[in-house]
This record gives structure tokens, sequence and C-alpha cells, in this order.
């Protein structure tokens, strides 16, 4: 961890809405002069699309039927860990891209002057100088394992968990609608990925300093039937922080600032789902500012 050179994680499972708080960062980036350095989680996934197709065929072939991008065999941990050292450490390090669409290969391409598809890797760069925060959004982190702790470099750890079911939900609707994927295709990974969803992504949520996890108000018992994503108005969402002492949470100035919010334990603020974004912006502006304060001093 360090003041001088902060970094900030927002990790989730596939589906699970971190787009949302990477949004509301960049707000807050924006209207306060803060220079991230982004880094993108996919691109330390180890194997590309193609590779990883056929890991998985070699892997369900041995018997293996839950080899996914979840875990530790799919993933370059000790290289987002080295990142987060170095970031922390120098203000520097090594970034790259993994390209996820045409639209994406047409821009990186004409940047790197290469010639790559969907679902490769952009060659590797240096993080841009004089970044004020490293941002980094995707699974991992906060990931440990026996060999590597990505959390232990973190001084904002950010969780996005919807309920398991809406998570489903998200994923199912998402995967038809961006790539195409029938539902069928998406429970398949769904079921592929559970092991490692539980021993590397669930863990990282009771390491986070503020979890924002999304509940339904509406029938959500069988996802996999569902035809829409229950909207934010049909929604709570249970805003949980790990340590209120450590950011000086003020929940009375909280309560106040977002209409039809309570309190349902000491630590725990829910809030209606329509107003996610403002009290995304209204918790997290206060902790970046305090963060640039430091690393000023």
């Amino acid at each position: 961890m360090s003041k001088k050179h902060p970094i900030v994680a927002v990790t989730g499972s596939s589906g699970a809405g971190t787009t949302t708080v990477k949004r509301a960062f960049e707000h807050i980036f924006e209207r306060d002069g803060v220079s991230p350095a982004i880094i993108e989680g996919d691109s330390f996934h180890s194997l590309n699309r193609m590779e990883f197709r056929e890991a998985v065929k070699e892997a369900e072939a041995a018997g293996n039927h839950n080899f996914s991008h979840f875990g530790p065999e799919a993933n370059d941990f000790a290289t987002l860990a080295k990142l987060f050292q170095s970031y922390g450490e120098t203000g520097g390090g090594q970034r790259r891209y993994y390209i996820h669409s045409k639209e994406e290969a047409d821009t990186l391409n004409q940047r790197f002057g290469t010639q790559l598809n969907p679902g490769e890797f952009t060659p590797w760069e240096d993080l841009p100088a004089g970044t004020d925060i490293l941002f980094y959004e995707g699974l991992h982190g906060g990931v440990v394992t026996d060999a590597t702790n990505v959390a232990q470099f973190v001084d904002l750890l950010i969780g996005v968990v919807p309920i398991v079911n809406l998570e489903w939900i998200q994923k199912i609707h998402r995967d038809n609608a961006e790539r195409g994927y029938s539902a069928e295709a998406t429970v398949d990974t769904i079921l592929r990925r559970m092991p490692d969803y539980i021993r590397y992504i669930c863990p990282q949520f009771s390491l986070a300093d503020i979890n924002f996890q999304r509940v339904s108000t509406v029938d959500t018992s069988n996802p996999f039937i569902s035809r829409e994503i229950p909207t934010p108005d049909e929604s709570f969402v249970v805003i949980r922080f790990k340590d209120p002492r450590k950011f000086n949470t003020d929940f009375p100035y909280l309560l106040s600032m977002i209409h039809d919010s309570f309190m349902s334990r000491r630590n725990n603020l829910v809030v209606p789902g329509g107003k996610m974004g403002l009290a995304m912006e209204i918790i997290l502006t206060p902790i970046i500012e305090r963060m640039m304060e430091q690393r000023n001093t």
C-alpha cells in the first residue's frame, strides 16, 4: 500500500456490474482532475481466446470439467501483483490490453501498429508517466492464493457482488446481447466456473473495504428462464463497509444525502437501486480526495 502512488481496485464476477462502479470513478477523476492509470483485469489472463478454448478441451479430456477464467491456471496473478507492487513503489509499471471486439481491434491495431484479432493481447507497454492513481477493474483485484497476494498492495478495494441469481441473470442477458451466446452455453460456463468462483472470487469480498450488493425485489428464483433483468427501481443496494473508521465514514451525512436510504446494521447502508450511482459518487469522492491530499503532502 502506498500514499504516494495509491491503488484502487474494483473486483467482481463476470456480469456483476463492475462497469457501473468504473463509470462512477471516471466521473470523480474527471471532476477532481485526477489522472489515473487504467488497468483492465482481462489483460492478465494467461491465455488468449483460442488458447483458452483448447485448454478447456484438454482439461475436460483429462477429467477436469472446471477449468475457468476465474482460477490461477488461466491467469497470471504473479504479474498482476508485480504491477501493483511496482506502481505502489515507483508510480510505474507495464500494462497490455485484451481485445474483446473488432472495434477494439481496429483502434488498438492502429495504436500499436499490429494486426491483432479479437481474443488476442496487445504488446506490453509502459504506464503513462505522472499518473496520480492506479485504477484496476476486473476479476482479481483482491485475489489471494497460496502463491500470490494481490490484495496486500491495494489501498481501496471495492467489491461488486449482486445476489447470485441476479448476477446469473445479468450474465445470461449480457452474453446473449453482446456475444451472441445462447442461454444454455452461458449456463454451462456458469457451472464450469463454480468451483473457482467459490475459491478465488468470493473470498475477495471478505477483504473488500466496501461492497456494493444489488438485491432485487422481484422474483428471480429461476434465473435461467428470466426474460429480463430486474431494473434498478426493482432493487435495493446493500453497501457494506468493512471498517467505517478506515475512511471516516459519516453515516448521518450519507443518510441525509441519499433519499430513502437506511441502516440495516452498524456498517450496512441500504439505498434504492436507482440511487446506486449517486451513492457511489457520494461515498467514494471524499475517499479519493483524501488519497490525493495524502499523496501531495
